[in-house]
């Protein structure tokens, strides 16, 4: 059997965090900021967690 390969994509987007969960960033982050309110950039800076539902399938890619 050959060697299950990581998503490399998936890699750069998604951390797992020590408790198991899966950490990811936030969308509309690259430019154009200036139309957002300073309350949404701040909000945007922190990470959030991906869905239990999605967690599986991501760690999967992760390996």
């Amino acid at each position: 059997m050959p060697k299950m390969k990581s998503v490399k994509g998936a890699v750069k987007r998604f951390k797992v965090k020590k408790n198991g969960t899966v950490k990811r960033g936030t969308a509309f982050r690259s430019h154009i900021l200036t139309k957002q309110d300073s309350d949404t950039r701040s909000k945007q800076n922190k990470s959030k967690v991906v869905a239990k539902v999605d967690e599986k399938n991501i760690k999967a890619m992760i390996n």
